[in-house]
């Protein structure tokens, strides 16, 4: 709009030609002096400027918008875009629908917290029929650690929808659209990337899960050689990927003990591998998300799992469309499962410290199997 010419905006014919004589040839550089320097330098009168002036920002400024039609035009956009349910209705209706689609989502927390277990509940889910509120599609799964569990994975299924599973051969035909990656190395990771780009529309794949993209880049480097750009070029095409065929796309992060001298409201550092955190019993640390800052910014939403004095929590800690909330919750066989629906606002600190107090009493005597 800055760079409209004047010549094509309808003014009379006199000052168009006056403008030109004086090279203001863009709305930008007439509207860049103010009135009395036009009457100066086109040599006219206070009127002529005025009005003149009147129409090129009318022309070249954008129209104004009510906050009503931008709030209908964003449920518009999201209703195209779409999202999966989490089957979590606290956390879908903060997320206005669930995990969505063209973007990165982020599960970020200490080990054994059930990054994994969650996970696994969106790949089924996005492997279900409509009529159940899957997406009726294909997974791709890349299993860096080792975590993947198909046995764990067919007993959420069972529990959360047995109706499904009492349908002949539907578990096996529920697992076989879900395809298991587990690359050894970045350069095989890379590989599958580019793999995974070519086959999303002709496998209908409907989500892609990294898990977890930390792990991987840890092992590659674990000698602290530099990996940022390494990283971004991964960053850069994972996101392609999401926008390319319009699908969620999730990858799980870990955790790391915030350094003495980093900014106690700013958690988006660099890390190295003797930095990774495991948590002891009992012990509660400021602990924040791993992979630094370039990737931070990267992703659209920030989940992160913690856990406070024995509880767990799933916080949404970064997202476009919705105030920093924690959910209580605790993983059952059919997976996680809201304690409440109703999310607690965060502020300050809170929304980017990760806690994992009382974190190995849950996992040795409450839900030993499911971790």
């Amino acid at each position: 709009m800055a760079n409209r010419l004047i010549n094509q905006m309808g003014l009379p014919r006199s000052i168009a030609n006056i403008f030109a004589a004086r090279n203001i040839n863009t709305a930008k550089e007439a509207l860049s002096l103010t009135e009395f320097e036009l009457i100066e330098l086109l040599d006219v009168g206070l009127s002529e400027v005025a009005s003149a002036v009147a129409l090129i920002s009318e022309i070249a400024s954008p129209p104004y918008q009510t906050v009503l039609s931008l709030m209908e035009q964003r449920l518009q956009n999201e209703h195209l875009a779409g999202h999966l349910s989490t089957c979590l209705k606290g956390l879908d209706e903060a997320l206005f629908g669930g995990i969505p689609f063209g973007v990165l989502t982020e599960l970020v927390g200490p080990a054994g917290i059930g990054k994994t277990q969650f996970c696994l509940k969106l790949s089924f889910l996005a492997a279900l029929p409509p009529s159940y509120g899957g997406l009726d599609g294909r997974v791709i799964y890349i299993d860096v650690e080792s975590k993947f569990s198909s046995r764990r994975m067919i007993e959420i299924g069972m529990r959360s929808f047995p109706d499904v599973f009492h349908k002949k051969d539907m578990a096996q035909e529920m697992a076989g659209r879900i395809l298991v990656l587990r690359p050894a190395s970045l350069s095989e990771f890379t590989e599958s990337l580019h793999k995974i780009k070519v086959s999303l529309l002709e496998q209908e794949v409907k989500l892609v899960i990294i898990d977890s993209m930390a792990a991987l880049i840890t092992g590659e480097y674990e000698q602290g050689a530099p990996k940022q750009h390494s990283l971004g070029w991964h960053i850069s095409f994972i996101k392609s990927i999401a926008e390319f065929a319009r699908i969620p796309v999730v990858v799980t992060n870990q955790v790391r003990s915030r350094n003495r001298n980093e900014v106690s409201h700013y958690s988006f550092q660099g890390w190295s591998r003797s930095e990774t955190h495991e948590c002891s019993p009992g012990y509660d640390s400021h602990l924040v998300a791993a992979l630094g800052v370039h990737w931070a910014h990267s992703v659209t939403i920030r989940l992160v799992l913690e856990a406070k004095s024995g509880q767990r929590f799933i916080k949404l800690a970064k997202s476009p469309m919705s105030p920093p909330l924690a959910f209580p919750f605790m993983i059952t066989p059919s997976g996680i499962s809201l304690l409440s629906d109703n999310g607690e606002e965060l502020s300050g600190a809170a929304i980017n410290e990760i806690h994992c107090q009382g974190h190995s009493d849950i996992i040795s005597n409450h839900l030993g199997k499911h971790q």
